[in-house]
């Protein structure tokens, strides 16, 4: 017996949960499996009233059951854009887990949203494009900041350059210039590749009351993207300057459904087994 369960990092926020669930149902609606959507972390704290009364349950205790309830084969799909730590390290340490108590239990984590060494694909990158150009009705060229949270990940900030590669070539003719910028980064030159922050591009002498349109690089809304979220703030001290730029944020990148075909790659790749992220086979599964 399978399951298949699209997971995020976590949020607080009942926003970020009730749109993984979303996005689950219509992964499942795309593909025709059953699809359920939970968490790393944290939003097994959220009040169920706040979910439609439905308690969030993260990752580790819903495999625990599901194993427990006969389930022999796990399928992850994450969503999220690379390879965070909570992918590569977090989440095979919880997996390990997990099959120590059901040996019998064979996992298969399919890869994120972006795999940059593979043939390129531009459906994120596309999506990207859409997002920004449903801001630009009166904006003549304007500028446009791919931002994303920071990262301690080189790895994960090689993606989000890597994307705003991408978007720069898809709005070559709309935007005056694309560039990226971090919402905030860790002290220290180690950390220095998530430069420039936001809030220190937003300051520029060259954005100064320019039209600057946000390519929102997160997932679901949350206390950094959410309303009244910390880019919305970076956002309201950069306007209150004299001249500050004139700034507008994109949908999110969960809040657009194209994601879903994303998804619904990366599903049937690990169904099919290959290319996976991580895979887990039963040490057992032939036992009496």
């Amino acid at each position: 017996m399978r399951k298949i369960l699209l997971v995020d990092n976590g949020s607080l926020r009942p926003q970020a949960t009730l749109n993984l669930r979303r996005l689950a149902l219509a992964l499942g609606q795309a593909t025709g499996e059953a699809v359920e959507a939970t968490s790393l972390l944290h939003s097994c704290k959220i009040d169920p009233t706040k979910l439609g009364g439905e308690k969030a349950v993260t990752l580790g205790p819903l495999a625990e059951r599901a194993a427990a309830q006969g389930v022999t084969e796990l399928v992850i799909v994450p969503f999220f854009f690379g390879p965070s730590r909570a992918l590569t390290d977090y989440l095979p340490a919880r997996l390990a887990e997990v099959q120590s108590s059901y040996p019998r239990l064979g996992i298969k984590v399919a890869l994120p949203l972006v795999e940059s060494q593979a043939t390129p694909d531009l459906r994120l990158a596309q999506l990207l494009a859409d997002n920004v150009r449903e801001r630009m009705t009166g904006l003549p060229r304007p500028a446009v900041v791919l931002v994303d949270h920071g990262t301690p990940i080189p790895e994960v900030t090689a993606v989000r350059n890597y994307l705003a590669g991408q978007l720069s070539v898809l709005l070559a003719d709309e935007a005056s210039c694309v560039t990226f910028a971090s919402m905030e980064r860790r002290e220290g030159e180690a950390y220095r590749f998530n430069e420039p922050l936001l809030e220190d591009l937003l300051a520029s002498p060259a954005l100064a009351g320019s039209d600057v349109i946000l390519s929102m690089l997160f997932l679901s809304p949350g206390r950094h993207a959410g309303e009244g979220g910390d880019i919305a703030k970076i956002c309201e001290r950069a306007m209150a300057r004299s001249p500050g730029p004139r700034v507008t944020t994109t949908r999110l990148v969960g809040e657009n459904d194209a994601v879903v075909d994303i998804l619904a790659t990366r599903l049937r790749q690990a169904l099919a087994g290959e290319p996976l992220l991580l895979g887990m086979p039963a040490s057992d599964a032939n036992a009496p």
